[in-house]
């Protein structure tokens, strides 16, 4: 059993830094890896399965994470979707964290993945009003569709084996 100070709260050590450098390094690789692919992505994965596996820690990797995106990349209208969006899938996972269905959590990062372009929509509500908003999301509906399908496909077919995978890593670390 991990060790807490006077207040009951535990100490962040060594391993759980690297194991925040791994996870942040892990979702940027695969996000590089599949950029050629319009849509295909497998953050909205790894967020969920790093939320099951791993708690808490999940707000620390989100927040470096979006750091390093806006440090690589600018911080243009994207990252502050960005802000917001992923936050909210790990926030659901963490609200699902019961659910063991592969069924389940391919739908869920479906879901995510047919509603992304909506939520990115909701700052065009501040800068251009409802039809601006409307017409940023309609135009991006075909995007939407394919990252609804790629997130089911990616997450039915990696979600069991990168599971287990990591509930083996975690298992090991508590040792």
């Amino acid at each position: 059993m991990r060790e807490g100070n006077d207040f009951g709260v535990r100490r962040t050590g060594a391993r759980d830094i690297a194991l925040a450098g791994v996870m942040i390094a892990t979702i940027e690789a695969a996000k590089l890896a599949l950029a050629f692919l319009p849509n295909v992505e497998l953050v909205t994965l790894l967020l969920i399965l790093y939320t099951l596996t791993f708690g808490r820690k999940i707000v620390c990797v989100i927040a470096a994470f979006l750091l390093l995106e806006g440090c690589l990349y600018g911080f243009g209208l994207w990252w502050i979707m960005y802000a917001y969006i992923w936050p909210l899938i790990a926030g659901l996972a963490w609200m699902f964290r019961r659910r063991e269905s592969v069924w389940f959590w391919s739908i869920f990062s479906g879901t995510c993945g047919l509603f992304f372009g909506a939520l990115c929509s909701i700052p065009y509500l501040f800068i251009g009003g409802v039809k601006a908003m409307f017409a940023w999301w309609v135009a991006g509906i075909p995007y939407d569709l394919i990252h609804c399908v790629s997130n089911m496909v990616l997450c039915f077919l990696l979600f069991a084996p990168l599971k287990a995978v990591l509930s083996s890593l975690e298992r090991k670390r508590l040792t």
